[in-house]
């Protein structure tokens, strides 16, 4: 059985983020041939294109951590009805200079958690759409909003509710077959 890297951005920059325990959440209901590394967004300047001709390593090294995942994981929450502005910023490193885009043709998929009603609708509208700019492979079904609060997610990757923790079971299995999917007919770096 083939094994898949998969890296994953945590959207808020937050050391008390709710997505990060999502994502605590997702690993640990994950099928097990699924490797996870967290690729951090925090210490990325700036993008600009003044940069394209020579990246900093900081930049160098994010992108690297990109390429060297088979997938993508988005664990986001939603700012001002979209996606928060350090994300934005990672896209646009990893989607340049052009023609070096690192998610073309990459297996990815988006969840979120929010505290709010609406969850992480609109910011998960807004990242699809950058990332069908990118040409990213995307799972669009299912669909995950997650209603967050600390007795649902009270840490170490625990989830309280079965239902809640069945349906990010099944999310994150069906993500694994998406991974299969698109590698099976696109392999990455062919």
């Amino acid at each position: 059985m083939a094994r898949y890297q998969v890296g994953y951005f945590i959207g808020s920059l937050s050391s008390t983020s709710v997505n990060r325990e999502l994502s605590q959440a997702l690993i640990r209901l994950a099928p097990g041939d699924l490797d996870f590394e967290e690729i951090p967004i925090r210490d990325l300047p700036l993008y600009s294109p003044d940069y394209d001709a020579a990246y900093p390593p900081e930049a160098v090294a994010f992108k690297d951590a990109i390429h060297r995942s088979q997938a993508i994981l988005f664990i986001t929450p939603e700012y001002n009805r979209s996606i928060p502005g350090a994300l934005k910023n990672a896209i646009d490193w990893a989607s340049r200079p052009w023609g070096q885009n690192a998610f073309d043709h990459v297996p990815t998929a988006v969840i979120g958690a929010s505290i709010g009603d609406i969850r992480t609708a609109l910011a998960q509208q807004s990242l699809r759409a950058v990332l069908s700019f990118c040409n990213a492979r995307q799972m669009t079904a299912p669909e995950a909003y997650i209603k967050y609060s600390p007795e649902l997610f009270p840490g170490d990757g625990v989830v309280t509710d079965k239902s809640t923790e069945e349906f990010l079971t099944a999310f994150m299995a069906e993500f694994r077959e998406h991974i299969a999917r698109v590698l099976t007919v696109l392999p990455r770096g062919a």
